[in-house]
């Protein structure tokens, strides 16, 4: 057991000023403790941020506003998320089982780590671990691992349900002290780094705007349930008269990140 010291954050300024060199946010711990069970994750500190206000989904008329510490369970089954961004609610769905997603939270879901074998295997070399140790992943096992935006230093996926349905959404992050970003420049272009931000940065709400158009989240896996993807889609098409007026694809289970298809999309 290797010790760690424990805070829990009242409010997001609060944890900020708790995180320190080697800390980590804790939320629902659906990764994170796995991680810390296996030896990859060795945080000296954990900042529990469950108890932040920052728990609640906001309806109004351009879309949701929906906090970093809601449950994925509570996201899923929101009258407005079903209604109004129904290719959110069933990615969300798609993901783990009923017993995770009671626990998990949105900003966790976000910012969970590759489910790699290299990565969660501490005895092998893995650069996201240790950079400049290298992917034994690339001449290994990789079937289920990336053909979209690698490098000859990392072949992993992200594994997240719901970032698909956000980046076909549009979808923006608000980091506290920061302000909203893309989750183009969440996860940034270093497939290596597990997100772009900084130390110490905390998710505090996700903006999701309503898509006003027909669209579905599909997913390919190994067995029908509580499996990551081999390959999932969010899509959705405006066509009227035999004309595509607007159309949004993102891919997962292809690369570092949910892989918005732009070229496609033209």
């Amino acid at each position: 057991m290797r010790p760690f010291t424990y805070a829990r954050a009242a409010t997001a300024a609060d944890a900020v000023a708790e995180h320190t060199d080697g800390s980590a946010y804790l939320g629902g711990g659906t990764n994170l403790v796995d991680l810390m069970r296996l030896g990859v994750a060795l945080p000296s500190r954990l900042v529990d941020v469950t108890h932040l206000p920052h728990a609640e989904i906001e309806a109004d008329d351009g879309g949701l506003l929906v906090g970093a510490a809601v449950r994925n369970s509570d996201l899923a089954a929101h009258p407005v998320v079903r209604e109004r961004s129904p290719i959110l609610a069933r990615a969300v769905l798609s993901g783990a089982s009923g017993q995770i997603r009671n626990m998990a939270t949105v900003g966790g879901n976000l910012l969970q780590n590759t489910r790699c074998s290299y990565f969660q295997d501490v005895t092998r070399a893995c650069n996201r671990r240790e950079p400049g140790t290298g992917c034994p992943a690339r001449e290994g096992e990789h079937h289920n691992l990336a053909i979209l935006g690698h490098t000859p230093e990392c072949v992993a996926t992200h594994p997240s349900d719901m970032a698909v349905a956000l980046a076909a959404l549009d979808a923006t992050v608000r980091i506290h002290g920061r302000g909203d970003i893309g989750l183009d420049d969440l996860y940034g272009d270093d497939p290596v780094r597990n997100s772009a931000l900084r130390p110490g940065e905390l998710i505090t709400h996700v903006r999701v705007p309503y898509l006003d158009m027909p669209g579905t989240y599909r997913k390919v896996r190994e067995r029908a349930s509580f499996a990551f993807a081999l390959v999932s889609i969010a899509a959705a098409l405006d066509v009227a008269d035999g004309v595509v007026r607007d159309c949004r694809i993102a891919l997962g289970g292809v690369a570092a990140r949910p892989w918005r298809a732009r070229r496609a999309e033209a």
